[in-house]
């Protein structure tokens, strides 16, 4: 039996596995970015798939805190337009 990865949503604290997060990542030269693969260099932070993580983490700022670094916008908007159709 293989063992799944389990890593843990800043949003919502709820355990799920790795493939059913999303994860971004603040990259060495300091940009923050959504990382699809789930393998990009840089300091990363999980959220689950769904639009309500997403709003929660932005109104506890828990995706600054988890990075260490302000988060654009623009990220907040590419994340809400990614679960707009789930």
């Amino acid at each position: 039996m293989k063992k799944i990865p389990m890593r843990k949503c800043i949003a919502t604290d709820e355990r799920l596995p790795k493939k059913e997060l999303i994860r971004i990542v603040r990259t060495p030269q300091g940009e923050i970015i959504v990382d699809e693969s789930g393998r990009q260099n840089g300091r990363g932070a999980y959220l689950k798939r769904s639009q309500e993580a997403v709003t929660i983490a932005k109104k506890k700022k828990a995706l600054s805190r988890a990075l260490e670094c302000e988060i654009p916008e623009a990220v907040y908007e590419q994340l809400i337009a990614m679960f707009q159709d789930e």
